[in-house]
């Protein structure tokens, strides 16, 4: 699968972008081994961690099946990086066209960060397979309902920042296609154990807020 199937896949089984901040190489192979055995199969090492770029490579070949990729990409340069360490999915803070435009330009699945209805609908002019409504924090459930009433359906939302399993329920019925999840699911310091116990708690949350 390219890409885009990738993506698309994981938005109809299971929607949530694992944000592995502060990951080590080392701890790449058995973490992503833990999130793979709770059905996530969207993963991004924010390029603040420590050698991010070969964290991706070392998912991307242990995991062909994942998107695999990252975030805090800020720059053209930075998603060129991404790509030639085996990465397929970009995702930023904050919308700029010309890292969209070249995402798109090499076949990656990009998802910029965006608030306001102006910014989402620039992103999308760019060419962004679906948003990063971010930070979560300052962007409600009751907002998130408001956007989807001028955003086309098939555009994927997903809100990340300060999503727990306490509130993915009132996200999803506001329209949210899905939902990032950084240190409430990894932060360095946890085990493979650990991490699979919070993935599989989010992921049981997720499909119980769509019963």
């Amino acid at each position: 699968m390219n890409a885009l199937q990738k993506f698309e896949t994981a938005l109809a089984q299971l929607p949530l972008v694992a944000i592995l901040r502060g990951l080590q190489p080392h701890e790449a192979r058995d973490v992503g081994e833990a999130l793979s055995s709770a059905g996530m199969r969207l993963i991004e090492v924010p390029l603040n961690s420590p050698e991010p770029f070969k964290s991706i490579d070392i998912l991307a070949q242990a995991f062909p099946q994942a998107l695999i990729g990252a975030g805090t990409v800020l720059t053209v340069d930075e998603v060129r990086q991404v790509q030639a360490a085996g990465g397929q999915l970009i995702v930023s803070p904050n919308f700029k066209a010309e890292v969209v435009h070249e995402a798109v330009r090499l076949g990656m699945v990009c998802l910029p960060g965006v608030m306001t209805p102006s910014e989402i609908f620039a992103a999308l002019e760019a060419g962004a397979h679906g948003l990063k409504l971010f930070p979560a924090e300052m962007i409600s459930p009751v907002v998130v309902k408001a956007l989807r009433a001028v955003v086309p359906a098939a555009v994927p939302l997903l809100p990340v920042g300060g999503i727990s399993t306490a509130n993915m329920r009132a996200y999803r019925e506001a329209g949210a296609s899905g939902v990032g999840m950084g240190s409430a699911l990894y932060k360095p310091g946890m085990t493979a154990a650990q991490v699979q116990e919070q993935a599989q708690r989010f992921t049981e949350a997720w499909r119980l807020a769509g019963a």
